[in-house]
């Protein structure tokens, strides 16, 4: 501001120029310009030298690391009392922990919330990784509700007929009513589960009120909500579906541990059965096909129990009965599931419905001979014939299972491949992180769908790992203690994959039916009379949006 007035004063040179004579005023003028310039460039080049030196400096300057963020709060499991004692009249395949961490006597709603909530993982933390393939599916079963606009509250109030438990989910804190017992401890450790999820995100479940039915057989018939019905579609969880059915599927309670008969939390066990697959080579192992199991439960399981060998049949097939009450009285020596990888091929069938053995039978080196399947759960609807699974006709399965291992012992290179690419899947694609994020995943794609703003019954009571793990006891209390999470992530969930497109469902199909045709020609080429029955598709959906 000071050089504004100066120039404002300055006189027009056309004021002086008189002649061509000199003067003192002009001899002024011209000292004047002179320093003025001179003191220009000077400055100029002290600004210039000053910059250089600056940058010069700055750059020589190591820079300072970002502080690591701070580590994510550790849990810890703390209990102030002892069990309550049981009921002795209560059946033994009832469990009785959880419905004395919901009765009055216990001290679960305040046990809970003394609990302060964990810092919540900001929703910008960076994903891990990208989901696998089979997370696609959360939108194809989700679908449904979609369509019809999303869930009401009369929807989920209908899926309450069938259903085992209620749980809601408000600010990061769950409230359990049990409707009905379940069978063994499917509820307990389902609810552990979800949970050990609540923890790994805290603060990233939304708000959410679901009924979940721990019975095997799903039981959602889409002709039944047609119509006026339509405004009632029960949005059922449960462990698995089928092609006729709309139940969402939701991982099992197995991946928590299974106390009844001594199976560790999936996390352990993943790591035993990969153990296990070393033992013995695949090239060492008997060449027949493997299994072991209860065959009372089903009649196609009694049916393969004909195909074990015999003085007047050799099905190439070795099969075992299992005796739950004789092995518990045993301690369990015999059913170790890393000791069973010793066979080149291992059978897989259903039971009453689906079987939680799936991803133990497939986590062999072994190649799994799957006999034609009516059920899917979660993660097997990605999985392709030849590729992770030679497919078994159910309607002649000694035959089949004979044609399959006398093809893989002529093919060994090509069979043991089948079963590594299995093995791969369930070590890499079924950790226990994408577990858990396939849940987190489920449950938010649910919760966006959801027209009513959830609040907690008056039943319900709220629940949290201490209460369940403080009431429980013996195998029940171990398995939690193993299975539970000891912090917080510091990373986000994996990235959910877009929905299938139609051309990349027909794509699936396509490759699905051309691997179960080559292997129905192979097999009518080496027997005959040939069965004209088409072979199924295994447990593969129909594309609920497509038809």
């Amino acid at each position: 501001m000071a050089t504004a007035p100066a120039a404002a004063v300055i006189p027009d040179g056309r004021r002086w120029i008189k002649g061509s004579g000199s003067s003192p005023v002009t001899t002024a003028i011209f000292l004047f310009f002179f320093v003025v310039v001179v003191g220009v460039l000077v400055s100029a080049r002290w600004i210039t030298t000053t910059a250089i030196l600056t940058a010069t400096q700055t750059t020589s300057i190591p820079a300072i690391p970002a502080a690591p963020p701070p580590p994510r709060p550790s849990y810890s499991l703390s209990c102030s009392a002892p069990p309550l004692p049981r009921d002795p009249e209560i059946p033994r395949n009832i469990s009785q922990t959880l419905g004395l961490v919901l009765s009055a006597k216990a001290t679960s709603t305040s046990t809970c919330a003394a609990i302060p909530d964990p810092p919540p993982l900001p929703a910008t933390a960076n994903a891990s990784s990208t989901c696998p393939d089979y997370f696609r599916f959360i939108h194809e079963d989700l679908h449904p509700w979609r369509a019809a606009g999303g869930i009401t509250r009369a929807m989920v109030d209908q899926a309450r007929a069938t259903a085992n438990f209620r749980l809601v989910v408000i600010r990061g804190r769950a409230y359990i009513e049990r409707i009905a017992p379940a069978f063994q401890t499917r509820d307990l450790f389902t609810i552990w589960g979800i949970l050990q999820l609540l923890r790994l995100y805290p603060g990233r479940i939304p708000d959410l009120d679901l009924m979940f039915d721990c019975v095997d057989w799903p039981v959602v018939l889409p002709e039944q909500y047609e119509g006026e019905n339509a405004t009632v579609l029960p949005p059922l969880f449960r462990y698995c579906a089928d092609n006729e059915t709309l139940d969402i599927v939701f991982p099992d309670w197995s991946f928590w541990g299974w106390p009844e008969i001594n199976i560790k939390p999936w996390d352990a066990l993943q790591k035993e059965l990969d153990s296990g697959n070393k033992r013995v080579k695949w090239m060492n192992r008997e060449p027949y096909a493997y299994w072991k199991g209860n065959p009372d439960v089903a009649a196609t399981r009694q049916e393969l129990v004909k195909c074990n060998v015999s003085s007047e049949h050799e099905w190439n097939a070795r099969i075992y009965k299992q005796d739950w009450l004789k092995e518990i009285k045993a301690g369990y020596k015999q059913s170790d599931l890393a000791s069973q990888c010793t066979h080149r091929y291992k059978i897989y069938i259903e039971g009453s419905a689906w079987s939680v053995s799936e991803k133990y039978i497939l986590a062999c080196d072994s190649m799994t001979l799957v006999v034609t399947p009516k059920y899917y759960d979660f993660y097997s609807r990605v999985l392709m014939p030849l590729q992770h699974y030679w497919p078994v006709q159910d309607d002649s399965k000694c035959s089949s299972i004979k044609y399959a291992v006398d093809w893989g012992n002529s093919h060994k290179q090509k069979a043991q491949l089948i079963g590594k690419q299995a093995s791969n899947f369930i070590q890499k694609e079924l950790s226990m992180d994408y577990v858990y994020d396939y849940m987190f995943h489920l449950l938010n794609e649910y919760a966006k769908l959801l027209r009513f703003k959830p609040t907690k019954p008056p039943e319900a009571v709220e629940v949290c790992s201490e209460s369940l793990a403080c009431q429980a006891i013996d195998h029940e209390k171990k398995f939690m203690k193993d299975s539970m999470v000891r912090s917080a992530s510091d990373v986000g969930p994996c990235d959910l994959p877009p929905p299938f497109s139609p051309e990349e469902f027909k794509e699936l199909q396509r490759r699905r039916k051309k691997s179960m045709k080559q292997i129905e020609t192979w097999e009518q080429k080496a027997s005959k009379p040939v069965d004209s029955k088409p072979r199924e598709l295994h447990a593969f959906p129909s594309p609920k949006r497509f038809i």
